[in-house]
Parts: C-alpha cells; structure tokens; sequence
C-alpha cells in the first residue's frame, strides 16, 4: 500500500522536526525557500552580490513570457498578434519606439500602472526592481487588460535593443542587468530577429551572454521571413545559426522558429507550410507554459540554491585567507586576482561542478567594494540544511508536481491567435495526408480503389480476403521499414481478424501513399478512412 504523502517526511528519530504538510507546490517551494535556503543566502550577504531575496508572488505568478530583440523585429507586433487585441502603451513603428519595459498582464480594468507603483504591490512580482532607480522605473510599466491569453501566461515587452556605445551610456541604468533579472523569473525567454535585415549589434550578444545559464528557457523566432525568397531566407538562417553558435554556449542547437508573426497577408507565399508548421509548433510551446510552470520554479529554485552553496564556499575561503592585523589590503587584492585558483580548490574540496560557479570576472568587481573582514565563518550547519532541502525535499516536492500536473491535463493557453489554427479547415494539414477527405461525401480512398483492387486479385484472395503473408509481400515493396508497415497493417486491419479484404486492403495502400509522401500516420484510424462496409463497427 502506497502511503499518504506527506511533504518532507524525514526519517524519524533523527531529531529533526515533524513532517510538513504543504497544500501545493507553490506552498511548498515558498516554506522550503524561506525555512531552509534563504538563512544560507541572507548570512553570506547573497542578495549583493547575485541576485535580490524571492518574495511569495515570485512563486505564485503566472507564467512570463519575455521577449528580446533589436528595434523593429517586430516585438510589440508579436504581443498583439498573440493577443489580437492593442494593449495601454503600446507602440509600433519602424524607429526605436518601445523605450519601456513593458508588462502586459490581466486585469478587469483596462490601464498602465507606472513603475514605481508597480514595485509597491506586493501582489506583482516586481518589488525587487526597485534596485535598480528611478532611470529605470521611469521607464517600466503594466499594461492591464481582460484578455484571454493573458488569464495563462504574462508577456513583457522590452525596450529595441540598438548598437553602438551611445545606447549604453544613455539608458541610464544597467540594461543587461535588468534583462537577467527577469531571466531568472521567466518560463520563456523569446529573442526576436528581423529576416530582412539580420545584423546582431555589440550590445545585443552582450544582452545574450547576459542570459547565460538560461539558454532551457530560450527560443529564437526569425520573424518577418515573408518578405524575403526561399533562397535567401535559407542564407540568412545560416547565417543567424552561425552567429547564435558563438554566443549561446551549449552543445545543442537553439531552437529556431522560422515565420511571419503578425495578421497580414504574406509577401512572399511560397513557404506558407512551413510558416504553419512553425507557428503551430511555437504556440504548442507557449500554451505548454501553464502545466510546466510549477516545474520551471522546482528547477529555478535548485539552480539557485546550488549557486547559494558555492557563494558560500567562496566567502568563507576569502574570510580565511585574511589577516587579523596587519596587511589585509595587499591580501584582499591577491585574493581577488587568485580567484580562479580559489575556484578550482573548493571545486576539487566539495566536488562541485563547474557549472555552479558564478562568472568570475563580475565576481572580482563585486569583491573590489567589500571588506573581507567583516565577512562570516563557515556555518556547517546552514549548509547542512541546504544539502538536506536539495537532497531530500525537491524528489519529494517533485511528486507533488507530478500529481498537480495529472490534476489539470487541459490547463493551457487559449484566446486570441491560439485559437484561429486550432479546429476547422484552417487547422494545420487539415485535408492533407490522412486527413485528406474529411469532408467529402465519397470515401476518399475510392477514388484509387479500381487499381488497388487490381493487384488484390493477383494476390489469390480466399473468400474474398487475402492472408497476411500475401498482403505483407505486396506492402513490402513500397522500401518502408516493418514498424511503419506493422502500423498501417492495424489501422488496415479494422475488422481485426487477422485478414484484409479489398476495402481493407485499398485502406492499406491508401496510407502506404500517405507515409510516401511525407506524412503522419494517424494513431487512430480517422472516421472518414474507415471503409464504408465497416462503419459502425469498427472498435470504438
């Protein structure tokens, strides 16, 4: 018998406290980061030099879609194709016209909600960006409004990112910085780029290395691929895979969806398909965001505790290292240029991977500001509790995930542009492959069932069925392999009797024309293809 789980039971007799009864991820995640994590962070001063302390509405948020490119990519369009709606603040335009960062979020009044009173509501995720001032928050803003996309997921729209020193220098607050802080909030982080004028300016890959460690959340669209012919568009997706290879670090390729985002006709139709199969597989992504996004928190919060851990690997080693009189200037400088001898030692001493470690060179600026006295021993204990929360509680936090996530099976976005290609004829390959004929009165494999029938008499039918031997010669000469024949012989094979007669058998070659021209097979044979004589009593 499966025992009740009770979140965090840990062995009894141990000492330790009773096991906690948690309602919900988010309830857990919330307890397991105030009680076990945040006393780590708070003690070796993580907040300064990583990244603010989690707040309740960081774990109880929808999902945040954030969205990042050069100027004229077709950000905002984005957003408003999605939504099929305009928002508060919104600009369009081929300058630099959105210079905000945007929120667009759900709410029953329609409005903008200004930076600094967003950073106050403690219901938004947004009090921590205070940090980062006024030049910032002048420039930061909700836009509230009742749409149905926005009941699932949250979208941020950000400012154009240009090339060139200048931009830098006049934005007035650290703009990467603010771009990773909503990384580490985001389920999904878009980068947009522009097919017809690809270019990837200094501060753009600066903005990319900037959202290093998150590369699971990123995905690229190469929009307005319409406006450009087939050929070319070819080019220019080398050439983006190219550049995307020397920025994003990671062995595999980043995912690039290809398309025209927005409701206009097509300049250029000759990749249409492809522009449907692109989208549909992009707006799967997205609705996906709500089911997963308990997950996407478990998974943030690990990244963030074992950073927590190797933080305070670092500050205690440095702490040792110091003098307790004289020369503590001349050995905070040699330690701060030895970091990445400290690194490598407390990677050799814990076993830690590197992968764990914060960048070194912004961790030296860090350092340069601080007293290296005042900084605290190790604490065995704090630790402790962090390896026992990594250790014992996520595998137990992580049932309750799954058990949330079989509870609401259809919990997806929905709304707007998810709605338009989803039923009905304009649904991706409706009337193609397997799916050709659907609406038609005549049973679609009729049409080709004289010369099928043709063969089915050569192959000596007894009864008017042929064997599955006789029939698996024939099948085989179409060059598919045995798993593919094997499934077209069971969905063939309605009446299952182990024979095919010359209804079966058309059905059979039917799909054998189907898989030859670079279609899906169904996994359940579609009501339209069953043959005629056997409708009503096929297996439900």
């Amino acid at each position: 018998l499966q025992e009740p789980i009770t979140m965090f039971s840990w062995s009894k007799g141990n000492g330790k406290k009773d096991p906690e009864l948690f309602q919900n991820v988010s309830d857990g995640l919330k307890r397991l980061y105030r009680n076990k994590l945040f006393p780590l962070e708070d003690t070796y001063r993580f907040h300064d030099f990583h990244s603010p302390a989690l707040e309740d509405a960081d774990f109880d948020n929808k999902p945040m879609v954030l969205l990042v490119g050069q100027y004229s990519t077709g950000k905002t369009t984005f957003i408003r194709h999605l939504m099929e709606q305009d928002f508060p603040g919104m600009r369009i335009g081929p300058e630099p016209t959105t210079d905000s960062f945007i929120a667009v979020m759900h709410g029953e009044q329609e409005g903008v909600i200004p930076g600094n009173a967003l950073v106050v509501d403690p219901k938004k995720p947004f009090r921590k960006l205070n940090a980062f001032g006024n030049a910032f928050l002048n420039r930061f803003m909700c836009a509230q409004l009742k749409n149905p996309v926005l009941e699932s997921i949250s979208i941020i729209d950000t400012p154009g990112i240009l090339s060139g020193e200048k931009q830098r220098i006049s934005r007035g607050y650290d703009f990467a910085a603010v771009l990773e802080w909503f990384a580490e909030r985001v389920d999904r982080i878009i980068l947009l780029f522009d097919a017809h004028k690809l270019d990837i300016s200094d501060e753009f890959s600066e903005v990319i290395k900037a959202l290093k460690n998150h590369e699971d959340k990123m995905r690229v669209v190469l929009n307005k691929a319409d406006q450009i012919s087939t050929q070319q568009l070819m080019r220019v997706y080398g050439a983006l895979m190219w550049s995307l290879g020397k920025i994003i670090n990671t062995p595999e390729v980043v995912r690039v969806y290809i398309g025209s985002f927005w409701a206009q006709p097509l300049l250029v139709t000759d990749n249409r398909k492809l522009f449907e199969a692109e989208e549909q597989d992009l707006f799967r992504d997205i609705q996906s965001l709500p089911r997963n996004a308990a997950l996407r928190k478990l998974n943030d919060l690990i990244k963030r505790a074992r950073l927590a851990k190797v933080h305070a690997y670092i500050i205690t080693s440095l702490k040792k290292e110091m003098p307790s009189v004289f020369g503590k200037d001349t050995k905070k400088k040699e330690l701060i240029s030895n970091l990445g001898a400290i690194y490598e030692k407390i990677e050799k001493e814990h076993n830690i991977s590197p992968g764990d470690f914060p960048n070194l060179k912004k961790m030296q600026e860090l350092l340069v500001g601080q007293d290296f006295n005042k900084f605290p021993a190790l604490k065995p204990k704090l630790l402790e509790t962090v390896e026992d929360m990594l250790a014992h509680d996520i595998a137990k936090l992580m049932t309750l995930v799954r058990q949330e996530e079989a509870s609401m099976p259809n919990q997806m976005v929905k709304g707007g542009a998810f709605d338009g290609t989803m039923n009905g004829p304009f649904g991706h390959g409706y009337g193609e492959g397997a799916g050709e004929g659907i609406d038609e009165l005549e049973w679609v494999v009729g049409r080709d069932k004289p010369s099928y029938d043709e063969i089915f008499y050569t192959l000596s039918p007894v009864n008017g069925k042929v064997s599955g031997a006789a029939a698996k010669k024939e099948m085989l000469k179409s060059k598919l392999p045995n798993t593919v024949l094997g499934k077209i012989w069971t969905l063939a094979d309605v009446d299952k009797d182990g024979f095919l007669d010359d209804e079966e058998f058309a059905l059979a070659n039917h799909l054998i024309k189907v898989k030859l021209e670079g279609y899906e097979l169904p996994a359940k044979l579609p009501t339209h293809l069953v043959p005629p004589s056997k409708r009503g009593q096929e297996q439900q």
